[in-house]
């Protein structure tokens, strides 16, 4: 069986925001990194690190973001493209997400980068996740 490690990421955030966690660790990558990035950019988490555990093992540490009454800021995050069934998209195909108030994650040609700045530079690629 295949694992696939982005899912495995996206769905650690969406639990560590259940939970109420100040902050998750995951084995990092720079796919991960790329994607925390684009959600620091966003606003959808406060800031991210690389943490050595030891010699071998860097984890990704992505400190979650709250509103003032304890509310998560992401309120949903979605696998789009999955290892069993690729999406890709043109420029023209990408389309908001709810209603403007959410992003799309794409893997682009010029590198990994939000659904809106995708279609500002009319690139298509492989659309990872969204996040509202």
């Amino acid at each position: 069986m295949q694992t696939d490690p982005i899912a495995d990421f996206l769905t650690t955030i969406r639990n560590g925001a259940a939970a109420k966690h100040q902050r998750i660790d995951v084995p990092a990558s720079r796919l991960k990194a790329e994607i925390a990035r684009i959600l620091k950019e966003e606003g959808y988490i406060s800031t991210f690190k690389m943490v050595e555990e030891n010699k071998t093992k860097k984890m990704l540490r992505v400190f979650l973001k709250y509103t003032p009454d304890r509310r998560s800021v992401i309120t949903g995050i979605k696998r789009i493209s999955r290892p069993g069934q690729r999406r890709y998209l043109g420029s023209t195909d990408i389309r908001p997400v709810v209603g403007g108030l959410g992003i799309s994650i794409l893997t682009t040609p010029k590198g990994l980068m939000t659904g809106r700045a995708a279609r500002k530079a009319k690139v298509g690629g492989e659309i990872l996740c969204e996040v509202w």
